[in-house]
């Protein structure tokens, strides 16, 4: 019974002291981000899974509200392209594909809708390689598509990133 209280013991000061360490060193779990505006105007087509999911992620994880209107929003996100792209990179002996590269592309800008630009034209690509096998068609048509959904959440995570760093204030004048 003892030497199981010293090894709980052992282990709970090797648990404060990791922590201990951890705290010293700066480390912090990242939280949700905040953004510098009260309201955003998103200017996404009505069908794209990309602007869904960048509103889903506002509206659940910063106070910013995501607004119908333009003219309502404190800064507009003008969405100038947004494609998906699949490139052949090797063939086989016989000609056909044997690994693809798919690349996902989002040109933006940011700006308050009175002319004041936060964010020029930017544009964010993300890209993953598949390799391809005629043998298993309908197992690689849904790897394709979690990659394109992996690559989604990336550009959505670096374009929040994006967003919290613009400098409303600074803007001005």
């Amino acid at each position: 019974m003892k030497a199981e209280s010293g090894a709980f013991s052992a282990s709970l000061w090797l648990i404060l002291g990791l922590s201990l360490v951890l705290a010293a060193c700066g480390f912090k779990l990242r939280g949700a981000q905040q953004l510098p505006f009260e309201t955003i105007y998103l200017g996404f087509g009505p069908n794209s899974a990309l602007g869904a999911e960048l509103a889903r992620n506002i509206r659940a994880g910063t106070s910013t509200k995501v607004v119908d209107d333009r003219a309502q929003a404190q800064a507009v996100l003008d969405v100038l392209g947004e494609a998906r792209e699949r490139d052949v990179l090797s063939v086989s002996a016989q000609g056909r594909a044997r690994e693809f590269q798919l690349r996902l592309r989002l040109q933006f800008r940011l700006h308050d809708g009175k002319g004041r630009e936060f964010i020029a034209p930017t544009q964010i690509t993300v890209q993953r390689d598949i390799s391809f096998n005629e043998a298993q068609v309908l197992a690689k048509e849904s790897e394709e598509a979690l990659l394109y959904r992996d690559m989604q959440t990336d550009v959505v995570q670096q374009l929040l990133r994006r967003l919290a760093a613009v400098k409303v204030d600074a803007a001005k004048g």
